[in-house]
C-alpha cells in the first residue's frame, strides 16, 4: 500500500528528536506551572530540584528536594510545579533508540517504567552531583561526531537506571484517593494519545478495552468498572466514539480514500469500517466527505 501522510508543522526540536530518537536538555528556572506531558513514543528521565506534585497513573506524589523521575509514554501524567525555582535535566528517548536489538529487555517490563512500578526516587545531594554529571556528559556527547556516541549515551542511560534500582522508592504518595477517577483519567489520556492518525503506515494499535487494559497493566473488568462508574459510558463506547471522531477528521481534512481511512483505524476490510461508522454516526463515510475530495 502506498504511503500517505498528513502534512503538519513540526518544530525543529521535534524533527531532531524523531530522527535521532534521543534528546537531552537542561531545565531552566521557571515560575509556578502545570504541565501535561503527552509526547508519543518517548520515554523520559528527569532529574529535578524543587517542590512539585506529580500525578502518575493512580498515585499522587508530593515531592520536595531533588528527585529522579521515570516516565512511560503509555502512562499519562501531569506535573505541577509549586516552587518558583525549579531546575534540573531531562532526557527523552524512544524504545528503538534504547533497544537496538531484540535481546535487550523491553522498557515496558522495567519496574521503573511500568504502571505498577515506582517511577520516583528521592536523591541526596551527593547523588545529585553524580547524576548531574551523567546528564551533562550526555548533553556533550549528543553534539559530537563520535561514531559510537549512541552506544555511549545508552550506557549513560543504563547507568542512571542502575543507580535508581539501587535506591529505595519514594514513599510519600497518596494511592487511590479515588481509584476510579485516576484509572479513568489514565485511560482517557491514553486513548487521546493514539491520535491523530498521521500515516497509513502506522495504523491504530489500541482498538479494544482489552488492548488498553493490557497497556495499563490492569484487568479489563477493573478498567471497565472504573470508566463506567465515572463517565457513565463503557470503555468500548469511549474508544468507538473517539475512532469515529478521528474518521470524520480524516474524511474532512485529507484526500485519503475510505478504504485507506478504514485501514488506518485498524479495519481490515472497507465494509467493516463502513458498518462501524454508520453504527456510531448514523450515516455512511461518503455522506460527510466534501465533494472536492470524494
Amino acid at each position: 500500500m502506498q504511503k500517505k501522510e498528513i502534512v503538519r508543522s513540526v518544530s525543529p526540536f521535534n524533527n531532531e528528536l524523531r530522527l535521532k530518537g534521543f534528546n537531552v536538555f537542561q531545565i531552566e528556572e521557571d515560575s509556578n506551572a502545570v504541565r501535561n506531558y503527552s509526547r508519543k513514543d518517548f520515554y523520559k528521565i528527569c532529574l529535578t530540584t524543587g517542590e512539585s506534585i506529580i500525578n502518575y497513573a493512580d498515585r499522587s506524589y508530593d515531592m520536595t528536594g531533588t528527585i529522579l523521575f521515570f516516565a512511560n509514554p503509555n502512562v499519562p501524567y501531569s506535573w505541577e510545579t509549586l516552587s518558583r525555582s525549579y531546575v534540573g535535566y531531562t532526557c527523552l528517548f524512544s524504545e528503538d533508540f534504547y533497544k537496538p536489538s531484540d535481546r535487550t529487555e523491553s522498557l515496558q517490563h522495567s519496574s521503573l517504567f511500568k504502571i505498577g512500578g515506582t517511577p520516583i526516587f528521592k536523591i541526596s545531594e551527593e547523588k545529585r552531583e553524580f547524576l548531574n554529571g551523567i546528564f551533562r556528559n550526555m548533553m556533550v556527547e549528543q553534539n559530537t561526531d563520535y561514531a559510537f556516541k549512541d552506544d555511549l549515551i545508552r550506557n549513560y542511560i543504563n547507568l542512571i537506571i542502575h543507580e535508581a534500582l539501587k535506591l529505595q522508592p519514594a514513599g510519600n504518595f497518596d494511592q487511590v484517593k479515588n481509584a476510579s477517577h485516576r484509572i479513568t483519567n489514565v485511560f482517557l489520556e491514553l486513548l487521546e494519545r493514539q491520535f491523530p492518525i498521521e500515516s497509513i503506515d502506522r495504523p491504530l494499535q489500541l482498538r479494544t478495552a482489552q488492548d488498553y487494559a493490557n497497556n495499563l497493566n490492569l484487568h479489563v473488568n477493573y478498567l471497565n468498572r472504573a470508566v463506567k462508574e465515572i463517565t457513565g459510558k463503557s470503555t468500548t463506547t469511549h474508544i468507538s466514539e473517539r475512532m469515529a471522531s478521528e474518521a470524520k477528521a480524516l474524511l474532512l481534512h485529507t484526500n485519503w480514500n475510505v478504504a485507506d481511512i478504514g485501514y488506518a483505524l485498524g479495519f481490515e476490510y472497507p465494509t467493516y469500517f463502513n458498518n462501524f461508522f454508520k453504527r456510531i454516526t448514523g450515516t455512511n463515510p461518503l455522506a460527510i466527505r466534501p465533494t472536492e475530495v470524494s
